[in-house]
């Protein structure tokens, strides 16, 4: 009779024992895989680089040049123009308040509302989690919404940029995997030290769970830093417009300006003349997408972990 246990010391061992290149994919494979992560790394790379490029360069170089990378007869007149305008901080501000403000939020509901769903032992859980996900599938509409945001007096008001969209169900329903992930007897052993639910959730909870956190958290202060349309539909004054929904009219008025045949002369003085609606444009997309870039190093080591850490009970 064969001994169980030996039998499984012995596969342990040859897998030990294993030659690890037999885990690894040919020379030609891996190759190949490193050459499509580079020209795929290239294709998002490269349109940042030439708008950054056209932002730094004169008039004259941008229609001579439609496609560089670096910067010809390089100029900082662009961010100077931009710059002189208060419209523009005031829209910076407005869109660091709705990210900042509302990733809290966000936060705030979805870490409550996965812990919630996370006990299948609540009474009424599988109905509550039904109700999470038909919103994925089926939206109220842009009428409906313009409709309640009316009735709480939210319309053309900054704070529409932070109620709006308060929690995503994908997100709500991927922090609730996470947390159904932890092992429940970590739980039981806090409540026989006496600790309420809310001790439970703001001692052991959260802090085991700063990947997911920092995951979902980045998901939602991305949403809030490039929302548009709220902006768009829900807020008429201008002074209170986001950046996103600034940059939008900037572009406008430059293509304005283009189909009237304005390229050199944008204003009286000397650094105002070397521009054309083409920096403008540069320079502002570049001002509106560099914070986001700033932020994103610090979190992506929290990606995959925060994920797929989710993804499997046990």
């Amino acid at each position: 009779m064969v001994n169980p246990p030996v039998r499984a010391e012995t596969n342990e061992l040859a897998l030990i024992n294993r030659p690890k290149n037999l885990d690894r994919n040919p020379a030609w494979v891996q190759t190949l895989i490193y050459l499509v992560l580079i020209a795929m790394a290239l294709v998002t790379l490269l349109p940042i680089l030439n708008v950054f490029a056209m932002s730094l360069s004169e008039a004259d170089a941008i229609f001579k040049h439609p496609l560089m990378i670096v910067p010809y007869n390089f100029t900082m007149a662009a961010y100077e123009y931009i710059f002189s305008t208060s419209i523009l901080l005031k829209s910076f501000f407005v869109t660091v308040f709705a990210t900042v403000v509302g990733t809290l939020f966000n936060l705030a509901l979805t870490i409550t509302g996965a812990y919630s769903l996370s006990k299948t032992a609540l009474p009424g859980n599988k109905t509550l989690l039904w109700v999470c996900i038909f919103p994925m599938l089926f939206g109220a509409g842009l009428i409906p919404t313009y409709m309640l945001l009316k009735e709480l007096h939210l319309l053309n008001n900054i704070w529409v940029l932070v109620v709006s969209g308060m929690v995503v169900p994908f997100n709500l329903i991927l922090m609730r995997n996470f947390f159904w992930s932890i092992p429940e007897e970590l739980e039981e052993a806090m409540r026989i030290d006496g600790a309420s639910d809310m001790g439970i959730l703001w001692r052991m909870i959260i802090p085991l769970s700063k990947p997911a956190i920092a995951t979902i958290g980045l998901f939602y202060a991305v949403g809030h830093w490039n929302d548009f349309f709220t902006g768009l539909f829900f807020l008429n004054d201008n002074t209170k417009w986001p950046l996103q929904v600034l940059l939008r009219s900037i572009v406008i008025d430059m293509n304005a300006l283009n189909n009237r045949g304005v390229t050199a002369v944008i204003g009286q003085d000397a650094t105002k003349i070397m521009l054309t609606p083409e920096n403008i444009k540069a320079a502002t997309i570049i001002f509106s997408i560099v914070p986001i870039l700033l932020v994103y190093p610090f979190l992506q080591k929290y990606f995959v972990k925060g994920i797929m850490l989710g993804s499997v009970k046990g």
